[in-house]
């Protein structure tokens, strides 16, 4: 723990990291956008769109193929995910489609005009919501045991350093008692998910049929890391969190919380990505030798697509995200 005197602008995690990414002049406003600092699965490959592509037709197909099919894109940067998927997707779903991203950034200028921009998700989804590394940066108050062993909330100043604050209470304490219990050792921490399991509860409440799925940074009730996982990037590296807008501030999700919230509104699953991208045909295997005799320029395009897909499934990287899918209006997940 690094301590600070005085207590001016020092606020818990929460707050600083809401105003740091999101408040004017925030990290998520910036015009370089979450491309120029890190990168996600939809960066790593267009196989990742060309999947979500093939998840919107299942529910297509399983809601009977509605005359209107919503996809709706949350956390949508500046837009790549979305345009990937309407230009994976086959011409008579895609004229169905109506595309929402879901973003506080200003539209990009050259956005497609049939997508839709707007800061909150539609009231009423009636297909495949989609939250890619969004809920890693809802923010989260930060918890750490002190020396008595109670959990106390981790202040944070504008330059990163911190000191403990009050303990504990009310919901936030019943949230660590039953999703992320810490015992009583100094220097133990928590992230308090509790505002990540509403706002997902609050995004797959919109949706009336179909499915919401969310893909993370991902940890369960067995495998909590012991001191937390706030961390910080910047231009490409992983960097200490400092709340000044320079940098990304995430921490990875309790995804089984937050299928525990929004389970009201339909059975939850949860996949690792390798699972769920191999039932979507993104596998890896490389192509058979014999095409490199029959169809040399095939057997290339292969090969590149076959590293391309090991890469978005790889153990120990992207392939070790976390999916949770939660159908409504379905009786599982199309997958």
């Amino acid at each position: 723990m690094r301590e600070t005197s005085g207590t001016a602008d020092v606020r818990g995690w929460r707050d600083a990291a809401e105003r740091a990414l999101y408040g004017p002049g925030g990290f998520y406003r910036r015009p370089e956008g979450p491309a120029g600092h890190f990168r996600t699965s939809v960066h790593a490959s267009p196989l990742f769109a060309a999947a979500v592509a093939a998840l919107l037709c299942r529910v297509d197909a399983a809601l009977g193929r509605p005359a209107v099919l919503d996809f709706v894109d949350v956390g949508a940067g500046r837009g790549e995910l979305i345009r990937g998927v309407l230009a994976a997707l086959p011409a008579d779903v895609a004229g169905r489609t109506r595309a929402c991203a879901v973003e506080i950034a200003d539209r990009p200028e050259d956005l497609d005009a049939r997508i839709g921009w707007r800061a909150e998700p539609p009231e009423a989804v009636d297909g495949l919501l989609f939250a890619n590394e969004w809920l890693d940066n809802v923010p989260v108050d930060v918890a750490e045991v002190d020396r008595a062993g109670v959990p106390r909330l981790v202040l944070v100043a504008p330059d990163g350093t911190e000191r403990l604050g009050e303990p504990v209470t009310g919901a936030e304490a019943d949230w660590l008692a039953r999703w992320w219990p810490l015992p009583a050792e100094e220097g133990l921490r928590a992230e308090i998910g509790l505002p990540r399991d509403q706002a997902w509860a609050a995004a797959v409440g919109r949706v009336q049929r179909g499915l919401a799925v969310a893909v993370d940074y991902a940890h369960t009730l067995g495998t909590r890391p012991p001191f937390g996982t706030l961390t910080g990037f910047r231009a490409g590296r992983e960097t200490t969190p400092v709340p000044d807008g320079t940098c990304d501030i995430t921490a990875h999700v309790a995804l089984d919380a937050c299928a525990a919230a929004g389970s009201g509104h339909g059975t939850p699953r949860l996949l690792t990505q390798r699972e769920a991208l191999r039932a979507l045909d993104i596998t890896g295997a490389r192509p058979p030798l014999t095409l490199a005799t029959t169809d040399p320029a095939a057997y290339v395009r292969a090969l590149a697509g076959a590293g391309a897909a090991a890469e978005l499934t790889a153990p120990g990287g992207l392939g070790d995200f976390g999916w949770l899918l939660q159908p409504a209006g379905l009786p599982e997940p199309p997958l």
